[in-house]
């Protein structure tokens, strides 16, 4: 009886294209991960307690593919010089963000700062050299040193910010900080850890008094920041 199969090679093109229908197309997830530039602020380096303490819960925290972070010129040789004003630390900043993205080029850019480093973050995130998906405050410091309400660079900020908060920071009073949200072109976000100061700490006291701990309230600060960048980084 004469084979009427086709031939060997017909057959491994059918079977190629019935699988490329089936079978689900590549795993880009890799890719989605985020690449986070993380910069302290103006009185401890990269290699504070606080700062390596955050750089581990954010990279659990986001899956990130990095948590990159650096330290300001004025902290060379390890010793603390005088900060500059934060508009002068920006082109250092710049250098940080496009060493680390040519490094995972392809993942989105996450610019996270404290205090300081987070106003920078911010200035960074304006350059047409930079392409910032989104920006994390961990503190922002509203108020300058003379009290004066600094929101210039919030109001020019064109890419999606998260502020957390603590409700006792004395630089960042919250009815100011929600005055200038609304005034803001941008989607923003505030997450308040109440009771927390500058560093988002929560006295001893408290913490008793609410019945928990350090690490469970900052916990629930980055399951928000977490939601935050899921919801920016869907279109990225």
């Amino acid at each position: 009886m004469a084979d009427t199969r086709p031939p060997k090679r017909s057959r491994t093109m059918e079977s190629k294209e019935e699988e490329s229908k089936t079978s689900p197309p590549p795993d880009n997830n890799e890719n989605k991960k985020p690449l986070l530039v993380f910069a302290h602020g103006a009185g401890a380096p990269s290699t504070s307690e606080w700062m390596i303490r955050w750089k581990n819960m954010l990279a659990s925290a986001t899956g990130a593919v990095e948590v990159v972070t650096f330290d300001y010129p004025y902290f060379s040789g390890g010793k603390r010089g005088t900060p500059p004003k934060a508009e002068k630390l920006v082109d250092a900043h710049v250098d940080e963000v496009k060493k680390a993205v040519a490094k995972y080029p392809g993942h989105p850019l996450v610019l996270v700062g404290k205090s300081m480093g987070s106003r920078v973050s911010c200035m960074v995130a304006e350059r047409e050299d930079i392409d910032a998906s989104a920006v994390i405050c961990l503190g922002y410091p509203l108020k300058g040193v003379n009290g004066a309400i600094r929101d210039g660079t919030l109001l020019q900020l064109s890419v999606p910010v998260m502020f957390v908060q603590g409700s006792k920071d004395g630089l960042c009073p919250l009815q100011k900080l929600e005055a200038v949200r609304k005034k803001m072109n941008v989607t923003n976000e505030l997450y308040v850890i109440d009771g927390g100061d500058h560093s988002l700490k929560i006295g001893k006291r408290l913490l008793k008094t609410k019945g928990v701990n350090q690490i469970e309230v900052e916990m629930q600060a980055l399951m928000s920041m977490q939601s935050f960048l899921s919801k920016i980084l869907k279109g990225a």
